[in-house]
């Protein structure tokens, strides 16, 4: 495990194992990190080192909101031919642990699985406390940081299954990263840009949408009744712009570059395998 200071990674394995280590510790053990970073020698350059993601294999599934966007609740129903239905209450659903994917690495693309491969790129919590039946204020103070996820999304078999869980949980359809920038350097997750770009083109891009379920809602409801647990990764929703609501569609084909960016936290670039 390692911290990131500049363009250096400081190795933090003599103080703490892992990421789910350090968020079970809590406060102190983010403080003794901290205290231990600042007097690291032990230092390796960024761009030598294969980033994995934040959290290689989560303890639970990775919880999803869907439709969180209004312009892109809408361009989905469009693209499916159906009226648009007010959101009342956060689309929830789940991705299994093992599409958890790295920053940098490929997308596995099987055409005998799936060819309508879509992005959706998001902002995605990591939960830092138990936490259960949380007010607005509870679900913020549990909120450890922030990283940047892609929803890769299988169309074909989210509408073959008639639900999100099959489509959504192809293998390495869940890259992340690059690291993990804790809620006390995010003073207003809000204001950060989401972007997605495809080969170099803009496809998404969030300045002028904004969330309809904000995070201490969505924590609310993910945690009425059921615990949250700390490392729980929770994805929060994607802008418009999606490939499948294109006209006509465009979906992701083997050689792709997808680069999905947040403002202030950073850039997770994968290509989708099967392009040589």
């Amino acid at each position: 495990m390692g911290l990131r200071r500049g363009d250096e990674i400081i190795d933090l394995s003599p103080c703490v194992s892992d990421l789910l280590s350090l968020i079970d510790g809590g406060s102190a053990a983010l403080e003794q990190v901290r205290a231990y970073a600042e007097g690291a020698t032990t230092t390796l350059p960024l761009a030598g080192v294969r980033l994995l993601a934040p959290i290689p294999v989560p303890r639970r599934n990775v919880m999803c909101v869907g439709k969180n966007y209004a312009a892109h609740t809408r361009e989905s129903y469009e693209a499916r031919g159906e009226a648009v239905e007010a959101i009342d209450y956060p689309v929830i659903f789940t991705k299994t642990t093992t599409c958890v994917n790295g920053p940098y690495d490929d997308i596995p693309y099987d055409a005998a699985v799936s060819e309508q491969i879509d992005y959706e790129a998001e902002l995605a919590v990591i939960i830092g406390r138990r936490v259960k039946n949380a007010t607005r204020d509870e679900a913020m103070a549990a909120v450890f940081g922030y990283t940047v996820l892609n929803d890769v999304t299988a169309r074909d078999l989210q509408t073959l299954h008639k639900q999100f869980f099959k489509g959504k949980s192809l293998d390495g359809s869940c890259p992340m990263g690059p690291w993990i920038v804790t809620a006390d350097a995010v003073p207003d997750p809000y204001a950060l840009r989401i972007t997605c770009r495809v080969n170099g083109q803009l496809r998404q891009d969030s300045a002028a949408e904004t969330m309809t379920f904000d995070i201490p809602t969505i924590i609310g409801h993910l945690s009425r009744g059921m615990t949250l647990l700390p490392g729980d990764i929770i994805a929060t929703g994607t802008p418009s712009g999606v490939g499948f609501a294109m006209k006509p569609p465009v979906f992701l084909r083997p050689g792709d570059v997808v680069e999905c960016a947040i403002e202030g936290i950073g850039v997770i670039r994968n290509r989708v395998a099967g392009g040589e």
